[in-house]
Formats: C-alpha cells, structure tokens, sequence
C-alpha cells in the first residue's frame, strides 16, 4: 500500500523562519495549481481581486493614515483607487496564459510561464497601494505572491493582501496564493528573497540592495530625487501649479515627486510670486538654516519629517508658517550633495535654484540626479516648440521617465498625465539606479515568455545577369542592343595588352561605330589586377564619362572592369568595408552601393573557366598594402553576358587546361555546397559532364568548334551555379596556394580536388556545415547523383565515389595536370615555411562558410600536406 505523504501543517501566524519556510512551500503547491488556470479563469480572479481593492480603498487609506502617521487619506484613497482601477483597466485584456503570439509561416511562438513564488518587500511610505498592485499583477500572472511589510506599516499591508486574497479565492483561485509575513524582520525578509523565485522590491536603498543581493532574480525601484527645470518659455501658472499639485500629494511620498526646481533667470521673480500666491511658504535665511538641520539628520533623511505637512516640518523646524501652508521652499546655490536641500526629501519641502541659461540650468539638474537619483525622474516645463531644448534636456537627463509639462509624482506612475506610460508603483530605474529595468513595472516583469522556434529554411535565390547571349557569332546581334534598343552614347571597353594587339577588341569597336556610339579602351589590365590599374582606369573613365562599359577577357579584365565600375559609380567606396566576409549574403553588415546608375556593364569572357560574366565577385590586389581584396555581391553582377565562344577558338593549352579544371571544380563544389539548390544543381550537373566529355577534345584540338562550344556552355553554366550556391573549400585552399606560392588559380584548384571530394564524402565528419536546408551529411550521395549524371556508377556509393575521382584523375592526367605540387616546383621548406599561414587564411576564406563539412584547420593542414607529397 502507498504512503500517504504528510503535509507539514502550515501555522496561522508566520513569525518565525521556520512557520515562513511552510507557507512557501504550500504557496508553491497552490501556485502549481494555479499554473494550470486558463486565461479565462485568470482573468475573472484578476477582476475580482481590483473590483474588492476598490471597494475598500476608503478603509484602507484610513489604516495607513492610522498606523504610519504619514500622508494624507484623501490622496492614499486615490492612490488605492490608481492601483486597483488603472492597474485592471491598462492589463485587464493582456495575454498572460499559454500562446501569447504565433507566426505559422516563419515557425515562431511565444508562450507565456509564470515565474513561480513572488516576493514583495512593501514600503512605509506607499503600504496599501503598492501592495494592491503587486498583488494583482501577480494574479494576472498565475504566480504566488508573498509579502514582507514594513513593521510600521504591517497591519494595513496585510488588510490590502487580504482583501485581494479573499476576492481571489473567491472567484477560484487555489487557497493561498497570496501569503504574508505577519512579525516582519530583517530575518524573515532576507529569507523570503532568498527562497523565493523573483523578488520585486520597493522601499529605501538598503532593502534594495539587499534585494539585489539575495542571489535571486530581483526587480527593484532606485531612490528618486527629480529635479525640475522652468524654461522662460513655459506657462508659468500652469508650471507652478502642477508642482505644487504633485509635491502636496500624500505630503510628497511618491518617490517620483519633486525635490528641487531650477528656474531661468528671466522669469524667476513671477515663479516666485506665483508660488507664494499660491500659499507656499518660502524660508528666510535663517530658517533656511534651521530645516537644514532638520531634513538631514546624521547624514540620512530624517525620518520624522517623511510624509508630514509642511506646517508640521516647520514647527519640528522651529520655524513659524501659516497651517495652511503647501510647501516649504528654501532658495539655495549650491547643488552639491552637502547640501542637506539637494537630497531627495519625501515631504512638501522644495529647493529652489536660479540659472542665468538652460545650460546652468541643465547642468544643476544632471548634478541633482548625480547626488541621488540616477535613472529615476527629471521633469521639464517649456513651450513645447522649442524642440532642440527638450531634445537637449532628454539626452542630458540619466533618468528613466522624462516628463514635460506635467506633475512628476502623477505623471511618473503613468497613464494620468500620459496614456501611453504604463500605469504602475513600482518604477524602474535601469542600471543608473542599480535596477534591473528602465521601465515602469507590470505584468510583463513576472512571465517567463518560452520561444517555440521551428526550423525553416530561409527564401533562396537564383540571380544571374538580366540578359545572357550565347551561341557562335551571337556578339555582334547582341551588342546591337546597346544602340538600337538602350540608345547608349559612349562605351568603356576594358581589357588586356595580349587581347587588344592580337585584334580581339576590333569587332567591338566596328559593331560600336556602326551604331555611331564614342568608345575608348583601357587595356593595361594585368593578371592579378591591382588596385592602381583599377585606379587609372577609374581616372580615365570619370574623364571620358560612358554610361556603357565593356569588359572583355578573361577573370583578370573582368574583376578590374567592375572595380572600375565601382569606383566610377562610388568614388567613395571602402574596399576594406566592401571585402568584409559574410556568413549569409542577405545579412551581410555592410550594404553594398547601388550599382548601374551611371554605366550599363557588358561582360565578354574569352576563356572557358571563370564564369566571371555572370558572377557577382570579383577581387582586387592592393599592391602597396599587399593585401587581396575579394568582393561579393550582386550589384556586381553584370547587366549583360555575351558568351561567343568566336572569342575562345585561340586559347593556348595551358589556359585551356586550367581554366576548364576550373570549371568541373565550380561545378563540382557548387553541387555539395549547403546551398545548393534544384535550380544550381541542373546547372552544375550538365557543366561537369561537358567538362568530362569535351575538355580534353578541346585541350589536344582546340580549333573543335563543338568542343569549345560545350566549354564556353560549361563555364557559364558553372558560374550562374556557384553565383547562386557559391563554393566550398577546395576553392578557400586554391586561393592560398596560388597566392603564396604563384600557382595558376586552376592548376591549385586542380592539384586539391579529389582530395576535397574524399574529404568531403565522409558520412561521419568531425563538424558538419550549417545552413537551414543542410539537414544531415550527405555530401557522398550528392557526389554519387553527379558520378550517375556522368555516366559513372559502381557497385554501391563508395565504388560509385571512387570510379568519379578515377575519372576525374584521368581527366587532369590528359589535360597535363601533374600530381602533386612539389612537381611544380615549390621547394619542401618554402611550402611548409607557409603552410601554417595558408592553413589559417583558407580557413577563413569566404569560400569555406558554404563547404558541406565545416573543416578544423588540422584537417585543412593534412589536405595541403596531402597534395603536397602525393600521400
């Protein structure tokens, strides 16, 4: 037979650690009950609770009175009312309970959790009201709530608990959800913070302190001391009023209450005057003095004067005033914190300063909140045109509320003076004030929200040039373009040395003056462009002004055209900005500038490998400063490709060779990019098989027409798939080698592939890449759907992988492509003496971010190794 657990009884009066630690835990039993109410159910309790609040407001504004000695009933009665009726009504349709927001397209959820058990430290000097709002934002949260009372104001704090607590039980919620200390004591409330989930503090700077302190989480209220500041240009009747209508309130208790009025010169004597008219009281010299040393008592507030009239503090004073009077004033200079006028006061006792500008004025002001108020309230009265003032004050003020034209202890609790300032008795004070929050208080501070995130895959792309042309002759129809249907004027033609004495510029320039369009041609392009070619060519093109440009040659002519493009577009451009490399192209921290405005750009390859004609990359070497900038991105990519492979009937082996190993590596590594695509795949799979089938024709024959056509279709098919899925780390490895050791970009691509490709293949890789649409490691499928496109296949996949890589091995054997690269003759200690440094770089080659296995630069390091020595 089971054994019934037995139930600590919980005692009817809690006054020791030991009676306080058995009502937490049957609280934290009624809470897990509670936890479970629907938001129907919470918010009948939560209307029950302000509606009994409300109803007793009057009672319970006559016990505070009663029991502290301090403020006023008739405003402890609105504040009661405030905490009941503007609490509900601001948080009465909030949702608290299980699904708060949900977006089905993009997988998201928000689901709201109450925190658990709630511990509520209550002030002397706001006992009722505050513990009327903590109660109820806590019922609206499905969380327990214990409170620790002051002692001087113990009995009236649990009247107001109690009250709540029976409406709630009464409208269903579980027995004792809210609970309370009944013999408060510095013991029982550092044990209430320290057991509870989130304490919510109000009350003097120690006890917050102490909150934050605790080791739990805690939301706590800083010590205000607002300063105000009446501009000359403010409506002095109503200036005065309001703070004399906010500072009279409960006696000046509310901890966002004025405590100091800085006015300008120019209308201090009317300030003055409407002050005295309106029955304040201000001190003469020696009675200056006199509440000196009564608001300061031993280097702390005194607190006999919190919360008494102003009469009241005067006779404590020794001063004479009339019964009647509002406030005391006291006109003082100095704002420093020895200045017993400058504290923060809690009583209709004021500081009066003059300032000769807004500046002093301002200055005066930031100082205040420096001797103890930082992040609480600062308060401004002006004439609302004067913007550049207001905006000045606000960003000077190191306060959380700054109020305009209003009265600070009504406007600082909210939705009174400003109806979209939450309504609350608990003001944060962000970590100026050494809190946790910068706002006011409410529901939202006790909901742990739960994220549901599903996975998706991001939208996906595939861009290329608005036109591409391609086709034997197709040149010259294409270029008509430029003049019969675009109605170009003047055209940039940027190419090589080797391209423009051999007469390969020619047709563009006859075709260019048949259609009567200026052209001039900057053919200094080197490989390895530099950014001082890209400079002069820049010069020539601002001079000469084309709105068309034309790039023709190989990688080389058309990565310096678009830096020129750049540059005559953008004059401005960083490429240290523009070369920052990316994890996704779309979120990328820099925006590249918009490109096409000034110049329509033409791209006319003449060699079958770099697929440049419609990329969007392009790099640029800064010789002085030795460093390699390499761009991306689509306001890159050319407006028009013209693929006429009349262009590339005379490329010589070497260029053939590599430049089409360049080819099947693009297409191979764009294939098993994370990225990868139906879209770039079609394009791959069919530029690997021409490769496969008519590079080497084209190598030993290059006057084959068909051949050279199915390479120029290749390159550009390659280039359109690693536009859209870029390429991997074959690619990332290449460009340093071929750096540092001045290997042809397509030999270093070569001398790493099937290395990669093995690598690539492993089902159980150290780390896999990551991307949304990369579900699992399946880069050895992949390579085996391109074996089958090429009419490769094996017994199973690893055979089907290994008749791939033979077949491409005996694909660079016919192109004369060595083994390994010590047989191009880079010296063993040359090539270790870099290895450390390609390693590094190629690691963090834009190229490797999209490689289907995430590589360890130790594994990066045993590739090179590997294809250094051939094992």
């Amino acid at each position: 037979m089971a054994k019934k657990e037995t139930q600590t009884p919980v005692p009817a009066i809690i006054d020791s650690v030991e009676a306080l630690q058995a009502k937490m835990k049957a609280m934290r039993e009624a809470q897990k009950k509670f936890s479970t109410y629907s938001q129907e159910q919470v918010d009948k309790i939560f209307f029950a609770a302000a509606m009994a609040a409300n109803k007793q407001r009057i009672p319970l504004a006559k016990m505070a009175v009663a029991e502290t000695g301090m403020g006023v009933v008739e405003d402890k009665v609105i504040k009661n009312h405030y905490a009941a009726e503007y609490i509900y009504n601001k948080y009465k349709t909030m949702k608290t309970c299980g699904v708060l927001e949900e977006d089905p397209a993009f997988g998201i959820k928000k689901v709201a959790d109450p925190i658990g058990l709630v511990a509520a430290v209550i002030p002397t000097t706001n006992p009722t009201s505050t513990a009327i709002f903590k109660t109820l934002i806590s019922l609206k949260t499905r969380n327990a709530i214990i409170i620790s009372p002051h002692p001087r104001a113990k009995n009236c704090t649990i009247e107001a608990a109690r009250i709540v607590l029976d409406a709630a039980v009464a409208a269903g919620a579980p027995e004792g959800i809210i609970g309370w200390i009944d013999v408060p004591s510095l013991e029982l409330t550092n044990e209430v913070m320290k057991e509870a989930d989130i304490i919510l503090a109000t009350g003097g700077p120690g006890m917050v302190k102490s909150a934050y302190s605790s080791g739990k989480p805690a939301l706590g209220v800083g010590a205000g001391n607002t300063p105000v500041i009446i501009d000359d240009t403010a409506d002095i009747r109503m200036a005065v009023n309001s703070i004399i209508h906010s500072k009279t309130f409960d006696n000046g208790m509310i901890c966002a209450s004025e405590q100091s009025v800085t006015v300008l010169d120019k209308v201090y004597k009317q300030v003055k005057d409407e002050f005295s008219y309106r029955g304040c009281y201000f001190l003469k010299s020696d009675e200056i003095e006199k509440v000196r040393k009564t608001i300061i008592i031993n280097g702390a507030l005194n607190a006999k004067i919190v919360g008494q009239s102003a009469y009241t503090i005067a006779k404590l004073a020794g001063v004479d005033v009339p019964e009647k009077t509002k406030i005391l004033i006291g006109e003082v200079e100095s704002v420093d914190i020895s200045e017993e006028f400058a504290h923060e006061k809690l009583s209709p006792v004021l500081a009066m300063y003059k300032a000769k500008t807004f500046e002093e004025a301002l200055e005066k002001s930031e100082q205040l909140i420096a001797d103890g108020g930082y992040g609480h309230t600062s308060s401004l009265y002006i004439n609302t045109n004067e913007k550049e003032k207001m905006a000045e004050h606000a960003a000077r003020m190191k306060t959380c509320r700054i109020l305009v034209n209003t009265p600070s202890s009504h406007g600082g609790i909210g939705d009174l003076y400003n109806f979209k300032l939450n309504p609350s008795l608990t003001l944060g004070c962000g970590t100026w004030g050494g809190n946790s929050v910068s706002e006011n208080v409410g529901p939202k501070h006790l909901l742990n929200i739960k994220t549901v995130a599903e996975r998706r895959e991001n939208m996906l792309w595939f861009r290329t040039p608005e036109k591409v042309y391609f086709k034997k002759g197709c040149m010259p129809v294409a270029l008509d373009e430029l003049g019969t249907v675009m109605g170009k004027k003047k055209a940039f033609i940027v190419t090589d040395t080797f391209l423009y004495k051999n007469g390969y510029v020619n047709p563009i320039e006859q075709k260019l003056d048949e259609m009567g369009i200026q052209h001039t041609c900057f053919y200094d392009v080197a490989p390895d462009p530099t950014l001082t070619c890209a400079k002069e060519g820049t010069r020539q093109m601002l001079n000469f002004e084309p709105d068309c440009i034309i790039a023709l040659g190989g990688g080389s002519a058309m990565d310096a055209a678009k830096i020129m493009w750049v540059m005559y577009e953008h004059p401005e451009v960083n490429f240290h900005d523009m070369a920052m490399d990316f994890i996704d192209i779309r979120k990328r921290i820099y925006t590249f500038p918009k490109m096409g405005e000034k110049a329509y750009f033409v791209a006319i390859p003449t060699s079958s490998g770099t697929g440049s004609e419609v990329t969007p990359f392009a790099i640029i070497t800064d010789e002085e400063a030795g460093v390699k900038y390499p761009l991306a991105d689509y306001e890159l990519l050319p407006n028009m490709a013209i693929v006429d492979v009349d262009n590339m009937m005379s490329q010589p082996k070497g260029l053939t060779s590599a430049s089409g190993i360049d080819v099947m590596t693009h297409a191979l590594e764009a294939y098993a990019s994370v990225m990868a695509t139906d879209y770039t795949d079609g394009m791959a799979l069919k530029a690997m098989k021409n490769v496969l089938n008519y590079l080497p024709v084209a190598y030993e024959d290059g006057t084959n027409l068909e051949a050279r056509q199915k390479m120029a279709d290749a390159s550009c098919m390659a280039g359109m798939a690693f536009a859209n899925a870029f390429l991997g780390v074959c690619h990332s490895m290449a460009h340093k080698l071929g750096a540092f050791h001045h290997l042809p970009h397509g030999v270093a691509n070569a001398l790493l592939l099937t290395l990669v490709m093995k690598y690539n293949a492993e089902e159980v890789p150290t780390k896999m890449g990551t991307f949304s649409q990369y579900e699992y490691p399946h880069t050895l499928a992949r390579y085996v759907e391109c074996a089958n496109f090429c009419g490769i296949a094996g017994k199973n996949d690893q055979d089907t992988l290994d008749k791939f890589i033979a077949a491409i091995e005996d694909l660079k054997e016919k192109i004369g492509i060595k083994k390994t690269i010590a047989e191009y003759g880079i010296k063993e200690e040359d090539f270790l003496a870099t290895l450390d440094e390609m390693v590094e770089q190629a690691f963090d080659d834009q190229c490797t971010g999209a490689n289907p296995r995430y590589p360890l630069m130790s594994e990066i390091k045993e590739l090179y190794l590997k294809a250094y020595y051939g094992k």
